[in-house]
């Protein structure tokens, strides 16, 4: 666990490496339950305004799409402000609740194994280093106070977890079965 600075209490270090798998193992373990998801079952909503399994994993889709660029602009520029996007309009636009769960499922698989190599491309500099600049007062699943310094290794923390959090969203909505 690190503070939202990005250093570890037991002032361990992380790689880039250690990062990408990461989340390559949330991704692999993810998508062996959720193959098993029949077709019916990702198009329920659990609620009116809520999203299906297939528009999660469609907003899934988006976050790796975004935060790809943010992550290979992070590690090259000395700024960690980033546009942000409507996430609800993204899934809207893109009409993730008409499009079959197992294409869905491979498209989200394929984009965060790229977000995976660009993650273990970056270097240790980039990835620890203290940023007075960034948004994840925003942009962040986890926010931090914009006048708090912060890395590009918590950002990419941070989307791992949002991953999770998303991925039991899934399991909440499809049951026990699914895992």
């Amino acid at each position: 666990m690190t503070t939202a600075q990005g250093v570890r209490p037991n002032g361990a270090t992380i790689t880039a490496t250690a990062l990408a798998a990461e989340l390559r193992a949330a991704v692999g373990d993810a998508m062996q339950w959720m193959v098993a998801i029949p077709e019916a079952e990702s198009g329920r909503r659990p609620r009116a305004d809520g999203w299906s399994p297939r528009e999660i994993i469609g907003h899934l889709i988006d976050s790796a799409s975004n935060n790809h660029g943010r992550f290979v602009r992070g590690a090259l520029e000395d700024s960690l402000v980033f546009a942000p996007y409507d996430q609800d309009a993204w899934v809207r636009l893109q009409r993730y609740q008409e499009q079959p769960w197992g294409a869905l499922l491979d498209r989200w698989a394929a984009f965060n194994e790229q977000v995976a190599v660009a993650i273990d491309g970056i270097d240790e500099t980039a990835l620890t280093r203290q940023r007075g600049e960034h948004n994840f007062d925003r942009i962040g699943w986890k926010t931090i106070a914009a006048s708090e310094p912060s890395t590009l290794e918590y950002f990419i923390r941070d989307y791992i977890g949002h991953l999770r959090h998303h991925l039991a969203q899934v399991a909440a909505i499809t049951g026990p079965r699914s895992r």
